[in-house]
């Protein structure tokens, strides 16, 4: 496909911000700055009036809040249901059956693996984290599992596999769809993004399971009592600030603070924590059913737009009720469910604020968002990232596998200031460019940008993100753990694109 055009100041302007923010990305610096920049450049150069540019920064921010508030709500929800489990110690108990089986190293290998899979699904790694490491990961290291094995594992379930995929609560394949452009679906990126994280995830654990075999060890008491005779990394904090700022956030957010004790529960409280603990998993379990059972059978309604990000966060909230009025009794949880909200809130908007006015920019680049900042018609709004892309076709490699690996390089890179969904609205929005000129996929190169983001910015290959979290509550060195995860992951990623442009 040919297409004749005329490159304006406007492009240029365009592509120049795109270089700047994947140059800042490299240095590990934050990219609002860069973004905001470059939005009133672009819009400037479109309208020839810089108060419009001006006015600009405010409606892409705007613009982008408007298409990603439903994400900020699925937040929000699902962090005030998690607040709510706490206070019966309900998050506890549904790590603690994970615990009885965990009689030597390769059992603890994998139910370190799915406790932290299971949890992060659901809550993002905040829970799963401080959760495996306090319960799980001591009985791990007392059956034979060196720390370093159960701090890999742990990164690659929880950081990796599940928040690559970020199938329930769908942040992640939402902002890749919608900086795809209209008409991408969500649900179509968040399964094959789900398919992806396996395989990636798949291979790198059982790459960590092989090389690192000969290191585990008979169950000891021993081993146990050398580990929390261990200090913490003195680096974690140098390395932490290395980064883009609040980059352990995902990983720490909600998660208890060090040194507060939690009165013991009554036997009343007991019962209605084990029946918490059973009623939040089964609660998820039925939602992920109603998503995923219409695919295959074809006479179930279909759950459509918004309506699954909806889904989960109303039963977050019906939920968080729930837990609310079993811990508080019927008048307190009229005061402490708005409290819990606005827990969530604040969460939501430190962990995801920044990325609103990054996607703004991004959003400049394909026709449908441009006519929203700007006011008019889509017919006389630009594509300028498709038509930038269009008018290099030629330095395209028609190779499928070239485009889908330019992707996830793309990817990589936006993650290395150590935010995985930072670099969403790029590889989104590049994805929804290269697609028609490639003739591979959007939902496909999108889900492949996803996996490239998060798993390296999320927090499995670099030592300022959320693993900065992973280490410390294992006890390792930073460094060590980066070291060891890059092949294992870096393999994983490789392979799983290349069954992405096989399979899709």
């Amino acid at each position: 496909m040919q297409v004749d055009v005329v490159l304006n100041a406007a492009h240029w302007a365009y592509l120049l911000g795109v270089v700047v923010i994947i140059i800042t990305m490299i240095f590990r610096a934050n990219v609002v700055v860069p973004a905001v920049i470059g939005t009133f450049l672009v819009i400037t150069a479109l309208t020839d009036n810089p108060i419009n540019g001006i006015i600009g920064i405010f409606s892409a921010s705007f613009v982008a809040a408007q298409e990603l508030f439903n994400i900020f709500l699925v937040i929000t929800f699902m962090t005030a249901l998690l607040n709510s489990l706490k206070r019966l110690e309900a998050d506890v108990k549904m790590v603690a059956p994970f615990r009885k089986v965990m009689i030597n190293s390769g059992s603890s290998f994998l139910m370190i693996g799915a406790a932290t899979y299971f949890i992060s699904l659901f809550f993002w790694p905040t829970p799963a984290v401080p959760l495996v490491s306090a319960i799980l990961l001591p009985a791990a290291i007392a059956a034979g599992l060196p720390p370093l094995v159960g701090a890999m594992v742990i990164a690659i379930c929880g950081q990796g596999m599940a928040l690559s995929a970020d199938y329930i609560i769908g942040v992640a394949p939402g902002i890749s769809a919608k900086a795809a452009g209209a008409g991408v679906s969500a649900l179509v990126v968040a399964d094959r993004a789900l398919v992806l994280s396996w395989i990636t995830g798949g291979v790198a654990l059982v790459l960590v399971f092989f090389t690192m075999r000969k290191h585990f060890k008979p169950a000891s008491q021993e081993h146990l009592d050398i580990w929390m005779a261990q200090t913490m990394d003195s680096d974690l904090a140098r390395v932490e600030a290395e980064g883009t700022y609040d980059k352990a956030e995902i990983a720490r957010g909600t998660a208890d603070e060090p040194g507060i004790t939690h009165p013991r529960l009554s036997a009343s409280e007991e019962k209605k924590s084990k029946f918490l603990a059973v009623l939040t998993p089964i609660a998820f379990i039925g939602v992920i059913a109603i998503m995923i059972v219409p695919r295959f059978v074809p006479d179930m309604p279909v759950l459509r737009g918004g309506d699954a990000a909806g889904l989960v966060g109303g039963t977050a909230f019906i939920l968080m009720m729930i837990a609310t009025y079993l811990a508080e009794g019927p008048r307190r949880m009229l005061d402490a469910c708005p409290d819990h909200m606005t827990d969530g809130f604040v969460f939501a908007f430190r962990a995801m604020g920044a990325v609103l006015p990054i996607a703004g920019f991004f959003f400049l680049g394909a026709s449908e968002a441009t006519a929203s900042i700007l006011g008019i018609d889509q017919a006389d709004a630009p594509s300028l990232l498709f038509e930038l892309i269009s008018a290099g076709q030629q330095f395209i490699p028609e190779n499928h596998f070239m485009v889908a690996f330019g992707v996830l390089l793309v990817g990589i890179i936006s993650g290395i200031d150590g935010s995985g969904f930072s670099g969403l609205p790029l590889t989104g929005t590049l994805s929804g460019a290269l697609a028609p000129v490639s003739g591979l996929d959007v939902e496909t190169l999108a889900a492949v940008g996803q996996i490239g983001a998060i798993w390296t910015g999320g927090g499995t290959l670099i030592a300022w993100s959320s693993l900065i979290a992973v280490a410390g509550f294992a006890r390792v060195h930073i460094l060590d753990l980066v070291r060891a995860l890059t092949v294992p992951v870096l393999t994983g990623m490789a392979i799983s694109t290349i069954c992405a442009v096989l399979l899709f």
